[in-house]
């Protein structure tokens, strides 16, 4: 599933970004005492630290992942400024397209931060939009650079660069190039972006752009198609924080999961995504594989503090470690758009209550295994067991049998289903092959036509969940027999 991007690219995308640069200013220091002036913690200096924010922590995540990246936008005249061109020459970007206009201050934001945590934020920036020369003069020089990129981004940070005329200019510019292009947005109206490829607002910037609350699947979908109808974005995203991020696939809601962990600092992690989404993108994945990688990027920054930076190496790191050796577990929802990442790997499935899993059930998964490249087992819920096979069963929760399932090694995926047939789960999950017992022979197998092909494994003789249960019903007896003398 993850072998796209086991090796990085031996040419690396050529990515554009316009929009907004910012300087993140850190003031560490530590507070053991309130002001007698204010109730305000009084903070003792110990160190201060700067990075690149908004359009430059893009181009800077995008150098980390191992892209080749043009930078356009406007500073000050000021102190900050030379930081951030000394900054991009480091990390050899072009400073080409950065332009200085001593009318506006450099967008710095300072945060006093006391151990891990931020307790104050102090921004020094300008909202006024570009004079008409400079705006100009920023197309002229994206529209030079758009030429040899494969892909744009517009991280706006509503400072006053990405105008509604610069927007649509460059997108204008992009389509007819048919280069992918990424919008981060900001404020209520998004027509500014429209007829981009992809925008990525987090779920309250779209509640806000959209006027509707989102609550759940429905809601989602409703604000999706919302960007498609009005501001015509081939595919709207929206990131969900911890809960990972969705979007429309020809009108159907796709949802694709991240891995929760531990949260130090959330800055920077939208640039993260769109820039990891970008990157791939850029590469020619498709876009199930683009954010499976994007999650997996924010998942990687918001582990750190301050607006960090995911390298390959990290993310492909967090990608082995919980999504190919962990996470056997999910529901429908959650496996299909891994599943369809893995193409053209085959996928293999196979369903049952696999209650008191013994040897016949071991030797039937690791026969289906063998048909193709991952396994998905479908597994009858508590409620459906009992529906098949009566009140006493299960014997085991589903919790305590999809733990044990997910503990064999030629069992990929685990994903429980109630229905009393997994015909809804076959549709959903699209598998090449589907197994069933040798008992299936002359049979008509549920979802047997929605499949490429079906296999029957014959079972172990002598190996079932009901002879187990009788032998230890037998064997109870037999004690409690014993026990009358």
């Amino acid at each position: 599933m993850l072998d796209a991007f086991l090796t990085p690219p031996t040419t690396p995308p050529h990515v554009l970004v316009v929009g907004d640069l910012i300087v993140d200013r850190y003031i560490w220091g530590t507070s053991d005492r309130l002001s007698p002036e204010a109730p305000v913690p009084v903070v003792k200096v110990q160190k201060e630290t700067y990075s690149l924010g908004g359009a430059g922590n893009v181009a800077d995540n995008l150098i980390a992942l191992g892209a080749r990246v043009s930078l356009c936008g406007v500073v000050g005249a000021d102190e900050p400024r030379g930081w951030l061109l000394n900054k991009l020459a480091q990390l050899n970007i072009s400073t080409a397209g950065v332009l200085s206009d001593p009318n506006r201050p450099t967008s710095l934001k300072s945060r006093v931060m006391v151990g891990k945590q931020q307790v104050l934020r102090i921004d020094c920036e300008s909202q006024d939009p570009l004079s008409l020369e400079l705006e100009q003069a920023i197309l002229n020089l994206a529209s030079s650079l758009l030429q040899t990129a494969d892909a744009l981004v517009l991280s706006d940070y509503n400072k006053g660069v990405l105008s509604v005329s610069l927007c649509q200019a460059l997108i204008t510019l992009a389509n007819k190039a048919k280069k992918p292009i990424l919008c981060d947005p900001k404020g209520v109206d998004y027509s500014k972006y429209s007829h981009a490829s992809l925008i990525t607002p987090n779920k309250k910037e779209a509640q806000v752009a959209t006027r509707l609350e989102i609550t759940d699947d429905a809601s989602l979908q409703q604000a999706l198609e919302h960007f498609k109808t009005h501001q015509h974005i081939a595919t709207p995203l929206i990131t969900l924080s911890e809960q990972g991020m969705a979007f429309l696939d020809h009108h159907q809601l796709v949802k694709i999961p991240t891995i929760a962990r531990e949260v130090y600092d959330v800055s920077g992690a939208g640039d993260s995504v769109i820039a990891a989404l970008a990157f791939c993108l850029a590469l020619g994945y498709d876009l199930h594989q683009a954010c499976l990688f994007a999650n997996a990027s924010g998942a990687v920054v918001v582990g750190k503090v301050g607006s960090a930076r995911a390298s390959y190496a990290e993310v492909l790191e967090f990608l082995q470690r919980h999504y190919h050796q962990g996470q056997k577990i999910l529901d429908r929802h959650a496996l299909r758009p891994l599943l369809q990442a893995s193409h053209p790997k085959r996928v293999v499935f196979t369903n049952g209550c696999f209650d008191l899993l013994h040897r016949g059930h071991v030797h039937y998964l690791q026969e289906a295994k063998k048909l193709g490249d991952i396994l998905v087992v479908g597994l009858n819920s508590d409620s459906s067991v009992r529906s098949l096979k009566g009140t006493s069963r299960p014997i085991h929760d589903q919790a305590s049998r999809a733990f044990i399932l997910a503990g064999l090694e030629c069992v990929d995926f685990v994903v429980i289903f109630e229905e009393q047939t997994p015909l809804e789960i076959i549709k959903a999950l699209e598998p090449d092959i589907l197994v069933k017992g040798g008992d299936y022979q002359g049979q008509e197998v549920v979802g047997g036509d929605l499949v490429e092909q079906v296999v029957l494994i014959d079972f172990v003789k002598g190996n079932s969940t009901t002879d187990i249960i009788h032998k230890i019903q037998g064997m109870a007896c037999k004690t409690s027999s014993n026990k009358n003398f």
